[in-house]
């Protein structure tokens, strides 16, 4: 049972659990959503649409009056670049923080956009600093908005956006927050935390199924938006403008995820919202970590920045563990993994977040343990220099 009391169910007809930061888990009644077709432009679609704006909204608490909401198609990707291109005058510049991959690809995108930029990159151990983006932006006036990854997906490490976001307003600047994998279990309240706009999917806390993200940004920002996009189809603005004079998308809704998406929004609520899908997680990544400890596995990651969103886990330093083979015997036995995505040494992923709680992460730790005496691995530490890296 979750902390709101919602019932967990298992993957029905033989499907495995989804151990990934999204696509995850779902659950039935959002499977079933989906069951019946809309019309995009029906005044039924238009309203469901409303709906979904305003309780997104409502996910911000106190402060949330000065924000608006923005659906756009496409996948998570698809909202960041509409996000940056958006809000990032073609005369402005970005300082990204990077400390993983969706860092680096978000610099990437600007190196798309045209748009000047700056990088703090900070490998794959350690998260960004608010002392740090203080003296990056005092060395270069120039730099008009900060870019901010809430929680990197690659490594699992949740950054510090509070002391980013002061040290960010403190010298006058904006702040741009990637919070993909995170809004819906971590807190990113209005009132205690100042941005501009933050982006994330249907696909990940709020556990709906993937088609479309989402660009909740002050109305100010939106309005002083218009002209930015070098896209078409990613003009927040234009989504924006478009939105709130028909109440219709652009162009052709994911209708069957909308209607989805609602249904999983309503899940959240009743469970507790924010503060109680967090626990969930919170308590999913605390079973796995301990669990997997004890079998001899170590995170890259020091307990300090552990998210409860995905935890990376060296791979083990005995010659009979190949992650192909471990993946396999793991989906066999019903949890799908996530491969690793570092620099400095070979990694794996598991997930926390979705339709799953403790007693799910203590079977996968069990899946885990039969995996590796299946394998003929007797021990699961990492080579010792994957560990000197993260000191």
């Amino acid at each position: 049972m979750t902390a709101g009391s919602v019932p967990i169910e298992a993957p029905r007809l033989g499907e495995p659990y989804l151990l990934t930061p999204g696509p995850l888990t779902t659950s039935y009644p959002v499977k079933q959503a989906m069951l019946r077709d809309w019309g995009s432009w029906d005044a039924e679609f238009r309203a469901m649409t409303q709906q979904m704006r305003d309780r997104l909204l409502a996910l911000l608490g106190p402060g949330s009056e000065d924000f608006d909401c923005v659906p756009m198609q496409g996948s998570g990707t698809f909202s960041v670049e509409a996000m940056l291109g958006s809000f990032i005058p073609r005369d402005g510049k970005a300082l990204v923080l990077a400390n993983g991959a969706y860092g680096q690809r978000a610099a990437l995108t600007l190196a798309y956009l045209g748009r000047d930029y700056v990088l703090l990159d900070k490998g794959d151990y350690l998260p960004p600093r608010g002392f740090e983006v203080a003296q990056i932006l005092a060395d270069d006036p120039a730099i008009s908005h900060v870019v901010a990854i809430h929680c990197e997906t690659s490594s699992g490490i949740l950054n510090p956006v509070a002391e980013i976001s002061e040290a960010t307003y403190a010298a006058g600047r904006k702040l741009l927050i990637d919070s993909m994998s995170a809004f819906g279990a971590i807190a990113l309240e209005a009132d205690q935390i100042r941005f501009e706009a933050l982006v994330s999917s249907a696909n990940k806390c709020i556990e709906g199924v993937p088609g479309f993200g989402f660009i909740i940004a002050r109305k100010s920002e939106l309005q002083a938006a218009e002209g930015n996009s070098n896209s078409l189809s990613l003009d927040v603005h234009a989504q924006w403008a478009h939105m709130n004079k028909t109440g219709q998308w652009r162009f052709t809704p994911p209708t069957h995820v909308v209607a989805a998406f609602l249904e999983a929004l309503r899940a959240h609520e009743l469970e507790g919202g924010v503060a109680a899908r967090g626990a969930r997680y919170g308590q999913n990544r605390d079973v796995l970590v301990a669990g997997m400890r004890e079998l001899g596995f170590e995170t890259l990651l020091t307990q300090r920045w552990l998210s409860p969103i995905i935890v990376t886990f060296f791979c083990p330093a005995d010659p009979n563990f190949s992650f192909e083979r471990f993946y396999a015997l793991m989906k066999q036995r019903g949890f799908i993994i996530y491969p690793g995505k570092l620099t400095v040494a070979d990694s794996f992923r598991v997930g926390c977040i979705g339709q799953m709680d403790g007693a799910v992460m203590r079977q996968v730790v069990a899946a885990a343990g039969e995996t590796l005496a299946q394998m003929g691995v007797a021990e699961a530490t990492p080579p010792a220099l994957a560990l000197e890296e993260r000191q």
